[in-house]
């Protein structure tokens, strides 16, 4: 839904010759869930541009599904109105599928590209992923994103919206990337997953080969952790061992 208008929030402070990292967030997450570590972490030597998608914290549900295509358009205006690209961009999980269309489909608004915890098929995903998220329920959102969304929503059923919008995102809404898509990639790019991730190891190396003069990490943790992901890591410990990769890579 490239109409449907975003939250968004500027942080930290001009790096001198950096762009600004643009953040975008994982499924049923908010800035600050997905964002709350690595912002202060980044304040004092980045610009951030950290940005709510369809139907997550402050950003409405909008009228129609939801889709990474539309996301990565809806972002690309968003940019386009704010005069702020090229950017670098950062995407984890949904946000980071959002963050390989944007660089497909809108190359000139990417400076570089950090795809983290992100699949391009489906059978990247590990065991047991797609069977659990067919016979999940609302009842299986973690309680941290719930209160993460009605924190900033105020709307207890915006949560509900949130995670139906989440699912059919990923059952129906996601297919696997032609490997031609995936190479057509033009930003210098960094592919991230953990060890112990939701995305299969296996799968976010080929993702790191097809893309060209990629380069692939593979830090130790879970999915989200290593970002400083609320919900995911139990202290800032991940996120400060691989944030020096990352900036090094930015840099």
């Amino acid at each position: 839904m490239d109409d449907l208008p975003l939250y968004h929030e500027w942080h930290g402070r001009s790096g001198g010759s950096h762009p600004p990292l643009l953040l975008l967030h994982g499924g049923g997450s908010t800035i600050e869930s997905n964002w709350g570590r690595l912002i202060p972490a980044l304040e004092d030597v980045r610009r951030m541009l950290a940005v709510e998608l369809q139907g997550h914290g402050r950003t409405g549900p909008g009228d129609g599904p939801a889709s990474f295509e539309g996301s990565a358009d809806g972002v690309a205006r968003l940019l386009g109105e704010l005069g702020a690209g090229p950017v670098d961009v950062l995407g984890f999980s949904n946000g980071g599928q959002v963050a390989m269309q944007l660089a497909v489909r809108h190359p000139g608004a990417v400076r570089r590209l950090v795809v983290a915890s992100a699949p391009f098929r489906r059978d990247g995903m590990i065991e047991g992923f797609w069977d659990g998220l067919a016979a999940a329920t609302f009842a299986d959102l973690p309680q941290p994103y719930r209160d993460a969304d009605l924190a900033v929503s105020g709307d207890p059923a915006h949560a509900e919206r949130m995670f139906e919008l989440d699912r059919e995102l990923m059952l129906t809404g996601f297919t696997d990337w032609p490997e031609a898509t995936v190479a057509s990639i033009t930003a210098p790019t960094l592919v991230v997953a953990a060890d112990r991730d939701v995305v299969r190891t296996e799968h976010t190396v080929l993702l790191g080969s097809l893309i060209p003069n990629a380069r692939t990490l593979i830090v130790p943790g879970n999915h989200g952790d290593y970002l400083g992901e609320l919900a995911a890591a139990v202290d800032s410990g991940p996120l400060e061992r691989t944030l020096p990769f990352i900036l090094d890579f930015l840099s």
